[in-house]
């Protein structure tokens, strides 16, 4: 495999060099900005080997190099190593950013290339302002890897379905009628959507285009009058194409849709700059004003509805009886059996999928056991997964897909032996869960002034952990979805009632452990006082935490009673949907300390 992307990318450098650029910009995203893609758009993936789902590439005649965050250093390091691509670290003070890179390997005059179709508008324009400031030119190229990648997936073409209203609370109409009150407000008459969760949700429409997202792929444009969804016709059943019509919804080709809007003229679009690619906005520009903002969709999208939150609801208590289901069968089998980490991946889709409405897993299964847990987004395959031995912590994260809601739990439990510093290390992680599961916060509060909370334990003894504490969780959509999230980095989307999202704080010594306690919360209303509106979260998972590893005289009295409730709350909600043969199984895990 290493030889075949040195290959590729030897021809891709001579594309490159036929088409008159020194340097070309991958964002190993598509024209949604999607976080997974449908294969035709797994670029990155094609020209690097890194499997990843975050990463930018920057390939000039001489170097390549590629981007990406603490939860893939160690596997792309692996991944790379004997393909002539250097990793470089984002998010890190020490971190050289793609355009500063670029700005010291070009001379100036030279002249970099992207698809302006998979950069946001915004990624392109300070993209471009910092290549300016070495009088370098970022020129739009099209996309490059036609010329090079050999039958080459097309775009998919399964069929989209009706998300029924018992699930989403609210009809399509009533969601075109927010989205123009919204978007009228702001000044404009019509409100392009191009991601495709907001899509999904705004249309009431789920799909299979992509591994585990319900979504398909289109765009949209919602004004007043017309509304158009730019989808592959065939991908709809007469049903659901009569029940657009109906809904005053126009069906155009998906493979139009810039075409349209350069013939579009004298409207006001709003989009949103950080998802829009250039592509879009180039084409809008040219004949209309742009209103630009945060996508209204996305707003309205995140605060879940009161249906929603009890699908959510009902989700939580499916998961919960098939992860106990599942930690039965891990304290049965391992030590007696042979396990590994792929197998256990494979169980807890097993247990999942005995539930009700599961339409599949809401993200790749991370099992690491041991030095593997260390590595924040594993991967394993039956070829490089560890076998796993009643000895030492496993870290699970996983999630399902049901059509009442979408869930992402991670837990990390003891094995076997364990040592004190492992149960430090875990109760640490385990008090800044707390702590943001106790949160009372005033209106207006946004992520990163929460996500000290989550961290302060780890601080306190000189550690830190590299990935954001929270984010947004979609409606029987995407596993992460903004606008708002909880982590150290600004965002100017406050935390507000009926945002549902994840609380993971975790802690990583590398080729040793890794330990993550995550749980999904909703935002909601605590109490209004003459210092103004307060707010809090309830916890949405349901499922055991492991008592073995914890350090009981690390935690506080409030810490503990929060760890009882919780179990006490586990125990009286899960035990009636199991069988009696894990009621004993149940109660042990969930006893008060």
């Amino acid at each position: 495999m290493k030889s075949e992307i040195r290959k590729r990318l030897a021809a891709l450098r001579a594309v490159m060099q036929k088409s008159g650029i020194d340097a070309w910009y991958i964002s190993g995203t598509d024209p949604h900005s999607s976080e997974y893609l449908p294969i035709r758009w797994q670029t990155r993936q094609f020209i690097s080997g890194f499997t990843g789902s975050y990463g930018v590439l920057v390939v000039t005649q001489k170097d390549a190099a590629l981007w990406t965050d603490s939860r893939y250093f160690l596997q792309a390091e692996e991944q790379l190593e004997g393909t002539g691509i250097v990793m470089q670290k984002l998010r890190v003070p020490e971190a050289v950013l793609p355009e500063q890179w670029i700005l010291e390997k070009l001379p100036a005059e030279s002249r970099v290339g992207v698809d302006t179709q998979t950069i946001s508008t915004e990624g392109f324009r300070q993209f471009e302002n910092v290549l300016k400031k070495g009088n370098i030119a970022l020129v739009a190229t099209g996309d490059l890897f036609e010329q090079i990648w050999q039958n080459r997936p097309d775009f998919p073409a399964n069929e989209v379905f009706e998300f029924e209203l018992k699930y989403t609370g609210l009809s399509r109409k009533e969601k075109q009628e927010q989205l123009i009150t919204a978007t009228t407000k702001a000044g404009a008459n019509y409100h392009l959507i191009t991601m495709l969760d907001e899509l999904a949700w705004q249309y009431n429409l789920r799909g299979s285009d992509i591994l585990y997202n319900p979504v398909f792929c289109a765009y949209a444009l919602v004004g007043k009058n017309k509304s158009y969804l730019f989808v592959n016709k065939n991908k709809l059943n007469d049903k659901t194409l009569d029940s657009l019509h109906n809904d005053g919804v126009e069906i155009l080709d998906y493979e139009k849709f810039y075409d349209f809007l350069s013939e579009l003229k004298g409207q006001k679009i709003y989009l949103d700059t950080n998802t829009a690619n250039f592509a879009a906005f180039s084409n809008i520009r040219l004949k209309n004003e742009i209103v630009e903002g945060t996508s209204i969709v996305s707003l309205l999208k995140a605060k879940k509805n009161p249906v929603e939150l009890e699908g959510f609801r009902t989700a939580m208590l499916k998961d919960g009886v098939a992860l106990v289901e599942f930690l039965f069968w891990l304290k049965q089998t391992v030590g007696k059996s042979a396990v590994s980490e792929f197998t256990i991946g494979e169980k807890l889709k097993e247990c999942r999928a005995k539930q009700e409405g599961f339409m599949g897993e809401s993200f790749p299964p991370i099992v690491g056991y041991k030095e593997h847990g260390a590595i924040v987004h594993l991967s394993v395959n039956p070829n490089n997964a560890l076998p796993v031995k009643a000895d030492g912590i496993l870290l699970f994260d996983s999630g399902g897909q049901y059509f009442d809601g979408t869930t992402d739990i991670t837990r990390t439990v003891a094995l076997g032996r364990i040592s004190e510093q492992q149960r430090i290390d875990y109760t640490l992680v385990l008090k800044g869960m707390v702590a943001l599961s106790m949160a009372k916060f005033p209106y207006g509060t946004k992520g990163c002034h929460l996500d000290i909370l989550a961290r302060q334990p780890l601080w306190q003894n000189g550690m830190n952990y590299g990935h954001g504490t929270g984010h947004g969780v979609g409606h029987f959509l995407n596993v992460h979805e903004g606008p708002m999230a909880i982590r150290q980095e600004y965002n100017e989307n406050m935390i507000e009632p009926g945002h549902v999202l994840s609380n993971e704080p975790a802690f990583y010594r590398k080729g040793q452990y890794g330990i993550r306690t995550e749980n999904m919360i909703v935002c909601k209303e605590m109490e209004e006082t003459q210092y103004g509106k307060f707010l809090g979260f309830e916890t949405l998972t349901l499922c055991p935490i492991d008592l073995e590893l914890i350090k009981t005289d690390l935690l506080s009295f409030e810490e503990t009673q929060w760890l009882n409730k919780y179990h006490q709350m586990v125990n009286q909600k899960l035990k009636p949907c199991l069988a009696k043969e894990y009621h004993e199984f149940l109660d042990d895990l969930t006893q008060q300390i």
